[in-house]
Parts: C-alpha cells; structure tokens; sequence
C-alpha cells in the first residue's frame, strides 16, 4: 500500500513538473523585439506624402477640412485669391504652403522633391496581451498579441480640429492592440517574423 502511495506521489510530481515546469518565455523579449522592429516608423497624417504649395478649391475640394485644420494648428500659411475669367466667372482658390512652424514638421519626401507629411512619434510596445506557440512541440514561432502607444505626439494632434479632420490621429492618442508574429533566431534573439496588423 505504501509503495501505491510513493508511486503516485512520484508520478503526480512528474507530471506537474511536464506541465508546470516547461521554461516559460520572457514577455519581455517579445517586446524588446516588436519595439526593434518599431525603430523608424512614425505615425504620419497622410498615408501618402503631398504636394506644396496646394492649391484647394474650399467649394469643391475634400481636402479643405484638412488644411484648414493644419493652419489653424500653425502648420501652413494660407493665401486666398479669386480666379477666372468674365464668361465663367470668378471662383476663390486657397493656396496652402508651410508655415515656420510646419517647416520644423515636415518631412521631406527625398524620392519627390516637393512633396512629404507631417510625421510625428514612435510606436512603443507596452505589454503582452497573450503569445501563443504555433508549434507547442517546438515553440520558436509565436503568435503575439499586444499593447502599444505612440509617443511624442505633439500638442497640435490633440486640437479638436485636427481631430475630426484626421480621425486615425485619435487612435494615435490612445493604446492600441496589435497582433505580430515572432520568430527565434540562431542566435536566440526574438525577431518580427510578419507585419503588425491591428485588431
């Protein structure tokens, strides 16, 4: 009865030992690896650089909203003009160029002269969500859920009007999840195997 007694002592302490202590990955690696993967990559107003100086037509033109919002955040000077001609009459024309204080913002775009974005921040991962292996047997890939935020936002995104004109810039203001997939290398290190995506 004794020797039950030992055996299933001994066999219970083996298997909570194949469950329990199975090296656990340090969450901490993953996010020193997602925010290495984030080195570089901004958060830009637009998802394509512009032209300047624009010129907008504000009866017609979607991108007022957005412009204006951008001047009255200091970021472009705007000049108004009326043109046309006597048959077709006259329509007003908003040209929007950089402000001093746009200037110290933008970013150039260096293939196309003349155009760029405001890009501002970087992306920081916060915390780990949930990392699950996609082979439990051999777990040097993981799927990774996760938090992050954009630091160095600067105060003009907060104003209301860039706000509605830009509605993404609100998200950037708040912590976000997104999902990634991780990798171990040869040399140990955690590496972002696929793109971010958020959730």
């Amino acid at each position: 009865m004794r020797e039950r007694i030992v055996l299933a002592l001994v066999l219970t302490g083996l298997f909570g030992c194949a469950t329990g202590c199975r090296k656990q990955v340090d969450h901490a690696e993953f996010i020193s690896a997602i925010n290495k993967s984030f080195v570089g990559r901004h958060e830009c107003v637009w998802p394509e650089p512009v032209k300047l100086p624009a010129k907008v037509d504000p009866s017609k033109d979607d991108r007022i909203r957005a412009f204006e919002a951008l001047t009255d955040a200091g970021l472009f000077l705007r000049v108004s003009e009326e043109k046309g001609n006597f048959l077709a009459g006259s329509k007003r024309v908003n040209t929007y160029n950089l402000s001093d204080k746009g200037h110290s913002s933008w970013t150039p775009e260096a293939n196309q002269p003349g155009y760029g974005n405001f890009c501002f921040g970087h992306f920081n991962a916060t915390a780990v969500e949930k990392a699950t292996p996609n082979d439990s047997a051999n777990p040097t890939q993981y799927t990774v859920n996760y938090r992050y935020e954009v630091l160095g936002i600067p105060d003009w995104v907060s104003k209301p009007e860039s706000m509605r004109a830009f509605p993404k810039l609100a998200a950037d203001t708040t912590i976000q999840s997104a999902t990634a997939t991780l990798a171990k290398g040869t040399n140990g290190d955690w590496a972002v195997e696929s793109p971010h995506s958020a959730q």
